[in-house]
């Protein structure tokens, strides 16, 4: 009966709260003409409309109500882009207009969306931060000088995996996003801030990337308050609270790397040229610009690299292989070249890449209008949508590699039918890196081992649904089985 009263009470607190301001921009935009869009429940809107699978059901309004759809969630206007058309439309003609992307409640926590490259409203900071990555950390010289860098930690992955299937005499699945992950969390370790993350010795590294992958999943969470802002101060999923825990930790930790660098350069030992050591170099030139990062931008500036990279790289090639091991004839093909080009007797490296055409379309086949748009509007760029709209791409639902035979279609933003990574200014900067970064795991992968299915997992069995984060990752992880095929 308490909890009864207890829900009663927070229901009549939302009600009414959502009513007042219902009605409030009822008045302000009552005669404003929207996009269309499916008719919601009063004050809840379409929040109990979108399902599990958000952007699978958004998608499928397209047909109902054309390339854009308006919604509201909660109390919170929200106009969804659907297509090929559309973003082109938004990127090519109001790119400016929605430059400052839409903060999500726990993304607040010790303000990092005030100082992240990903968040930080348009303005002098985010381009200092925006120039310091793409002319200092993400530019061709040093991507090139980091090679070995990068081969190093895909080394280290596959002789994880290795020591995984050897682990018991019977040959079993292994989790194919962890051994990634954790490639990529160290590539980024190293590139950051000089240093394995993940050996198995460091404890430091460990509590790291709990609390990075701690922020990953709260950051995927649904949240009241995101539907309602009004009720921000209650917590009532105690989202907010968790954030600021792991955000905390995160911050600490990183914070203590900072300092151990600042100790260095005082002491004369700093012999590194990490993107750590950019940022405690970087000084001002313009009139409007900070003369130096503070600590705290700095470590945040950090953090977001990590929540940004490892995250994506590992569930992109998870998806990748997902789709080879379920269209065994593509996979065949594509061992095929890799055992042609390479041959037996060394492993997957950078130069390969170049030769290998066919990878990159595996690769990429993974991955306003007349209408007013009222101000704090949020949009959804439903890039699972565009990437799959049938105006843009034949068989948009088949795994078919060779649709980039002869196509001119690149993922660098000027093809808006084919956009992973963004466009316009807010694109992400990270471009280039993650490129090489996703073709090494990936062909390493391939081309040391040969991978089957567990013998209760069909292509036609396959769980191939996904579930939010920071990304869509298979809501079932993907197991396979290694079987070392390449002999050193």
């Amino acid at each position: 009966i308490e909890r009864s009263w207890r829900d009663l009470v927070w229901f009549v607190i939302i009600f009414s709260s959502a009513y007042v301001l219902l009605i409030g921009r009822r008045r302000k935009f009552g005669s404003n003409r929207l996009a269309p869009g499916p008719r919601g429940w009063p004050v809840f809107g379409h929040m109990f409309n979108l399902g599990t699978m958000p952007h699978r059901t958004l998608a499928g309004l397209k047909q109902l109500y054309g390339l854009v759809v308006w919604l509201k969630l909660g109390l919170v206007d929200t106009m969804v882009i659907l297509t090929t058309k559309a973003a082109a439309e938004l990127f090519k003609n109001h790119d400016l207009s929605f430059v400052d992307p839409n903060i999500i409640d726990t993304m607040q926590s010790h303000d990092y969306n005030k100082t992240s490259l990903a968040l930080a409203p348009n303005g002098t900071y985010w381009r200092v931060l925006r120039r310091i990555c793409t002319v200092k950390m993400f530019v061709r010289k040093m991507i090139n000088e980091t090679v070995s860098i990068r081969q190093k930690c895909v080394n280290n992955m596959l002789l994880w995996i290795e020591k995984e299937a050897s682990a018991t005499k019977e040959a079993h699945g292994i989790h194919v996003a962890r051994f990634t992950f954790l490639a990529s969390f160290n590539m980024l370790g190293n590139l950051l801030l000089s240093r394995d993350l993940m050996d198995p010795e460091s404890k430091v590294g460990s509590e790291f990337f709990t609390a990075i992958t701690g922020l990953i999943q709260l950051g995927g969470h649904p949240n009241i308050t995101d539907l309602f802002p009004c009720l921000g101060w209650l917590d009532l999923q105690g989202l907010r609270k968790k954030t600021d825990r792991d955000v905390g930790k995160a911050l600490e930790i990183a914070f203590g790397f900072v300092r151990e660098h600042l100790k260095e350069r005082e002491d004369g030992r700093d012999m590194s040229k990490d993107f750590l050591d950019v940022l405690l170099k970087f000084e001002g030139s313009r009139q409007d610009e900070p003369t130096k990062l503070s600590e705290k931008d700095i470590t945040i500036v950090i953090l977001v690299m990590f929540l940004a990279g490892s995250e994506t790289i590992s569930s992109t090639i998870e998806w990748a292989l997902t789709q080879l091991l379920c269209n065994p004839k593509i996979m065949i093909k594509v061992k095929d070249k890799l055992a042609k080009v390479i041959g037996p007797k060394r492993r997957f490296e950078r130069s390969d890449i170049d030769n290998l055409p066919c990878w990159n379309w595996a690769i990429q086949d993974t991955n306003f209008m007349g209408y007013n748009i009222p101000k704090n509007t949020q949009v959804f760029f439903n890039a699972w949508a565009i990437g799959r709209d049938p105006e843009y791409w034949d068989d948009p639902l088949v795994f078919k590699p060779e649709r980039f035979l002869g196509s001119k279609t690149e993922y660098k933003g000027q093809h808006f039918g084919f956009i992973p990574f963004g466009a316009g200014r807010r694109m992400c900067a990270g471009v280039p890196l993650a490129h090489r970064m996703l073709h090494l795991v990936l062909g390493s992968l391939l081309h040391e081992f040969d991978w089957e299915l567990e013998s209760h997992v069909t292509a036609e069995t396959m769980d191939m649904t996904g579930r939010l984060g920071f990304s869509v990752r298979k809501s079932e992880p993907l197991k396979a089985i290694p079987k070392k095929s390449l002999v050193l």
